[in-house]
């Protein structure tokens, strides 16, 4: 089997990895039983657009969500949103739901949030079904990203 952008980009940054394939989930919760790890340590890559294409990729444990006014006043603006899936896929060249920041289609910055410091953890692959599962901690430092508070408990 081929290698996909997401593990390409992986290995081509050093970084020790899994490929987990899974298959279908439709929940957060699903999907970490299928990969058999906490809801926590499945994380989400989610594309926040600052201005006309300027994105930034946030990293969010499965069991919180973004926290608006933490993310604005990190990055210094007063508005930020999410794009639409054809947007979203345009800026990283990826499907929602598989969205990495491994591999996107151009290197946007990378803010995960500071819980999963320290921890192992599964991030999407580019394609349903798959994950990477890596160090936290390695993975934010290959991307040249960085560790922030961006999150508020999930509803």
């Amino acid at each position: 089997m081929s290698t996909n952008p997401a593990e390409a980009a992986a290995t081509s940054l050093g970084i020790t990895y899994s490929l987990l394939r899974h298959g279908p989930a439709s929940s957060v919760q699903e999907a970490a039983l299928a990969q058999g790890v906490e809801v926590r340590d499945l994380v989400k890559t989610l594309v926040v657009r600052r201005a006309d294409d300027d994105y930034v990729l946030v990293l969010v444990p499965g069991d919180r969500s973004i926290s608006w006014p933490k993310l604005r006043a990190l990055l210094g603006v007063n508005r930020l949103s999410m794009p639409d899936a054809a947007t979203a896929k345009e800026a990283t060249g990826y499907e929602r739901g598989t969205i990495t920041p491994f591999g996107a289609a151009k290197p946007w910055p990378v803010i995960a949030d500071e819980r999963t410091k320290g921890r192992t953890i599964n991030l999407g692959a580019g394609e349903r079904g798959v994950g990477l599962r890596v160090a936290a901690d390695d993975a934010v430092a290959a991307l040249g990203g960085s560790f922030a508070d961006v999150t508020d408990e999930a509803a």
